[in-house]
């Protein structure tokens, strides 16, 4: 059972490490939009390609479309952070009670 606890504990820090940089994508994102960047730098693309999905789904389900400041970034950093310790932690805790 120990190779299975070691298993969910890697896999739970792989998704760990990878919402968390999500996390700073979409920071970063929404810091470079308040000064107006070029649509046609190659990082402001990047970051428009990995953001715009799931922040287009907040818009939507929201209804923030009409409002003048967007939320969605806030919102999905706490759904992150939601599915850090909800996720992320239940899955680390799993595996420790595997050993």
């Amino acid at each position: 059972m120990f190779i299975a606890g070691n298993v969910l504990e890697a896999i739970a820090t792989i998704v760990g490490w990878i919402l968390e940089i999500y996390m700073w994508v979409i920071i970063i994102r929404a810091l470079i939009s308040w000064v107006n960047p070029d649509p046609w730098n190659p990082i402001v693309q990047f970051l428009q390609r990995a953001t715009d999905p799931v922040l287009y789904q907040i818009r939507k389900r929201l209804g923030m479309g009409s409002m003048g400041f967007d939320f969605s970034p806030i919102v999905a950093i706490l759904l992150i952070w939601f599915l850090q310790i909800a996720v992320v932690g239940s899955l680390k805790d799993l595996a420790l009670r595997m050993h």
